[in-house]
């Protein structure tokens, strides 16, 4: 399964590749992505609904669970990684996987996912929501302490991040009262705003590092290499994720969300958030998240399909933990949102 939305995002790496801007169009495809980013993020925080984050809060196993998985064991996985350079990966191209175990969990994609294989929908939910607020000020943060100056991360880096993406987000949640119905209505057409918006910024990124020749220093061995690191990553967190779920007592439904939403990244906010921490290295950064991010919605797709056909057994349908009356409000609520697997 090929998200139609990665062969967008390819589309326009190629066409960056052609036809870099360049002179007073680079000026326009930045000011373009620099409005694009801050508008993404109001629009999440004018979307996200508190109620919404809150359901389920009672299982702060699981959401604990999650966000160590999230910010805690990825991170070491990706400092670990560092022994793979500069045999394995360069140094830039590390700094990217680095930071693609910085970046926060989805939220449209493991809902669905978790949706598809009848696992906890509510959980799901809050434990992406809880992962996407946090991810705005820890990922910066992370980065900030683990790459260092290698990404191009200073003070002043820090402050654009809070001027580009903190601000935004807080102003939307601020308006949400006033504009929280009007964004819901219109969430359909809002979805190729923030799509749009992604697009536009990678094809800035892209056209920085094709000007600045950052391609040449990345060849086709390389970018295998960088393939197989990261579907080795992605196997080892999705075992992981499960054992510890199971070791950890949680019941069938609960472990679904702890393997899906645990082993993913949001493409979605990574994406932003690069551009304004990388800047000029931004196109070799965002490789490394792009990658992974096809490959978690390959496995993570049939991993959910094979087990929706798995019959419920009364010992799984009995170890699920409580929440499911916020599940099924969660699912009424979630339902235009889980049709298809977004890059979220």
């Amino acid at each position: 399964m090929i998200d139609p939305y990665i062969v967008l995002l390819l589309a326009t790496v190629g066409i960056a590749a052609l036809l870099p801007a360049s002179g007073a169009a680079a000026d326009v495809a930045d000011g373009a992505a620099t409005g694009g980013i801050g508008l993404l993020f109001f629009l999440y925080g004018a979307r996200l609904s508190t109620g919404e984050a809150l359901d389920g809060i009672r299982h702060w196993r699981l959401h604990l669970t999650v966000l160590a998985f999230t910010f805690a064991v990825f991170p070491l996985f990706g400092l670990a990684a560092y022994g793979l350079t500069p045999w394995l990966v360069t140094d830039e191209l590390y700094d990217g996987l680095l930071f693609l175990c910085l970046v926060p969990s989805t939220v449209q994609s493991s809902i669905a996912f978790t949706s598809m294989a009848r696992g906890n929908v509510a959980g799901a939910i809050a434990a992406g929501s809880f992962s996407s607020v946090l991810g705005v000020l820890l990922t910066p943060l992370l980065a900030a302490a683990l790459i260092g100056g290698s990404g191009g991360f200073s003070a002043d880096t820090l402050l654009a991040v809070a001027g580009q993406l903190l601000a935004p987000f807080a102003l939307g949640q601020l308006l949400r009262r006033w504009i929280g119905a009007w964004v819901r209505r219109h969430k359909r057409a809002l979805s190729f705003v923030d799509r749009g918006s992604i697009l536009v910024v990678v094809y800035a990124a892209f056209s920085e590092g094709m000007n600045a020749g950052v391609w040449n220093e990345v060849s086709w061995p390389r970018l295998g290499a960088l393939f197989g690191v990261e579907a080795l990553l992605l196997v080892v967190m999705l075992l992981l994720t499960w054992l510890v779920a199971r070791r950890l007592r949680f019941g069938r439904e609960d472990r679904i969300v702890v393997v899906l939403a645990g082993s993913q990244k949001s493409l979605a906010a990574g994406l932003p958030m690069a551009s304004v921490i990388f800047q000029d290295q931004a196109a070799l950064a965002v490789l490394p998240l792009m990658l992974f991010h096809q490959l978690q919605l390959i496995v993570c797709a049939y991993l959910s399909r094979r087990w929706s056909r798995a019959p419920e057994t009364p010992a799984a349908a009995g170890g699920a933990d409580e929440g499911r009356a916020d599940q099924e409000r969660a699912v009424a609520a979630a339902s235009p949102r889980t049709s298809r697997s977004a890059p979220a």
